[in-house]
This record gives C-alpha cells, structure tokens and sequence, in this order.
C-alpha cells in the first residue's frame, strides 16, 4: 500500500522571499529523504496596511526593522546566494517594490476549490521574485492565471467583487491567534510547527522523525 503524502500546512506571503526559500528547502528535503509532502498553503500579509502602490523595498524594510541602507544590500546579497543555491532567481534592484497581497491571497483560496493553489503560489513567487511584477495589481494577477490555464474571467469577478474577502481575513486572524507573527510557519502532520527557513537538513530531519511516528 502506498504512503500517504504527509500534510505540510504553510502559512507564508507572496512577497516574504524566506517564504520561498523555506519552501525550496523543504522540497529538496522530501527528495532527499523520499518521504512525499503534501503542501497547504495560508494567507499572512507582512504588511496589512500597505498601500496600493506600494513601496520601495529598500526603504520598507529600513523604516519597518530600522535597517540601515548598507544591512539592507547584505541581506539581499545573502538572500540571492542561498537563492541560487536552490535554483530561485532574486532580482532585486533598487526599485524594487513591495506590494499589498490581500487580492493575490483571494485568488490563492479561489485556486483552493480546483486544486490549483500550490502552482498558483509557485507562480506568484516567480511573479513578483524573478519577473519584478506588481502582484497587486489586477492585470498582472490575471496574466499570471491564464498563464496557468485558470478561468481568467472567474478570476476576475473574485477580484472585482471581493468574494473572499471576509474568508481570507479569517483564515488570516486564525493563524496570528495561534501565535503565528512571523513567516514562513510550517506545520507538520499537525503535529510539529517550525518558523523561518530552517534548512534543508532540518526539515529532512522533520520529516523523517513524523513519517516514524
């Protein structure tokens, strides 16, 4: 008989770079120990009452954590090699921006009811990481679900008329209820939540000690 997946609840943002590459980590861990992984992925906003316009990456990040320019250009740097490490692109620069998610997020509970979540997830990390898109806006979110052979037009009617609004708030308050305040948050199995991007190795090590017991 043939193991089921084990479950990986994810509670991450489409614009927290660690969200990916926690993510990335975890996957080469499930090949490296064989044990199949089943992600689920929820809604966090790093920045709930970010504009719609956004704002410059450099300059949210030194306002928000009282970086200072020149701890902004290392973290990037550190950030892009442990990228590359694990086959992501970060292309930043020093326009980057960080946008609102709150819309991207609806869509991602929508995808939910076909089974698209996770390639719609994948997709907007590459969106906004590698292609530099505003994955605030509309038109860009839209591209990115035809690109993935989505119902473009029922897309569109969940953003025009907000319809999970109220349930992606929810599942948001869930979760920062539970102690969630930093991404990503893994929980395994139900059983065992990590924080941040822990490591190849140690997620491995994860997932062998659950797929035990």
């Amino acid at each position: 008989m043939t193991e089921e997946p084990l479950r990986v609840d994810i509670v991450s943002d489409v614009v927290c770079p660690w969200c990916i590459v926690g993510y990335q980590q975890l996957r080469a861990a499930s090949e490296q120990t064989g044990i199949e992984i089943a992600p689920y992925w929820h809604p966090f906003e790093l920045n709930t009452e970010m504009t719609a316009e956004g704002q410059n990456l450099q300059e949210q990040i030194i306002g928000k954590y009282g970086s200072t320019t020149k701890q902004s250009q290392n973290a990037r740097i550190q950030l892009t090699e442990v990228g590359q490490s694990l086959g992501i692109t970060f292309n930043w620069s020093d326009e980057s921006r960080i946008y609102n998610t709150f819309d991207a997020h609806q869509l991602l509970h929508w995808a939910s009811e076909s089974g698209a979540t996770h390639k719609l997830k994948l997709a907007l990390f590459k969106a906004y990481f590698e292609d530099g898109q505003d994955v605030s806006n509309a038109e860009v979110l839209l591209e990115v679900c035809k690109d993935l052979t989505l119902d473009t037009n029922e897309a569109e009617q969940v953003l025009k008329q907000q319809t999970f609004a109220s349930l992606v708030r929810e599942k948001e308050r869930f979760w920062t209820s539970r102690g969630v305040s930093g991404v990503p948050t893994m929980i395994f199995a139900g059983k065992h939540a990590t924080s941040g991007a822990q490591g190849i190795e140690t997620f491995s090590n994860i997932l062998q000690t659950i797929s035990v017991g």
